[in-house]
């Protein structure tokens, strides 16, 4: 596809999300790709695992896709983490709102998510049961708050058994967990309201 065709297809995917209409099967990228072979698919709640993913687009040139789920996830980080617990326990895979209906265009599949409860979180799960990765190299890029990745990497074998996964890359990134441990200890040990 062309950069012109690029454009209309965005701008379509634009209006018809600006009035209300949510586009199943329609990809929309934040920048033409220099080596359409390659996404960089990824899902972040805090923003660490995006930072990865703008990354790793700009170093391969590739297309950026966010994963985002129709109803997205509370902005409470202990909601969240009760929410994604339950769907995980549950085998439930939340509804996304859009997927990359080209994919079989692509070789390379970079995949970015940070990892909750030790495991990779029901949207990438999700994300994996839309799509079909048969033959595609995948390459996941994983955040974590200090417990490793868990089983995740076995969870994304198990969602996509015929992909050809290539050695992760993981990073700690626990910025929020640790911020949210230091205001509640200061508040429990330091200002008084009496």
């Amino acid at each position: 596809m062309d950069h012109c065709s690029q454009k209309r297809k965005l701008l379509k995917v634009m209006s018809l999300a600006a009035a209300g209409t949510v586009v199943a099967r329609q990809t929309v990228l934040a920048a033409p790709a220099a080596d359409p072979a390659v996404l960089v698919a990824y899902y972040s709640r805090t923003g660490n695992t995006r930072v990865l993913a703008d990354q790793i687009r700009r170093g391969r040139s590739g297309s950026l896709f966010e994963i985002k789920l129709a109803t997205p996830y509370p902005e409470d980080y202990f909601t969240t983490v009760a929410q994604a617990a339950a769907e995980t326990k549950s085998g439930f895979l939340p509804r996304l709102l859009q997927v990359v209906a080209d994919i079989q265009s692509y070789d390379t599949i970079f995949l970015g998510f940070p990892i909750w409860g030790m495991t990779a979180p029901p949207v990438i799960r999700a994300f994996l049961a839309a799509h079909d990765f048969s033959g595609k190299k995948v390459v996941p890029f994983i955040t974590h708050g200090g417990y490793g990745v868990g089983d995740s990497l076995s969870v994304l074998r198990t969602h996509a058994p015929n992909a050809d996964f290539q050695p992760e890359f993981v990073m700690e990134a626990d910025q929020e967990r640790r911020t949210l441990e230091a205001v509640s200890t200061w508040l429990d040990t330091g200002p008084s309201t009496d």
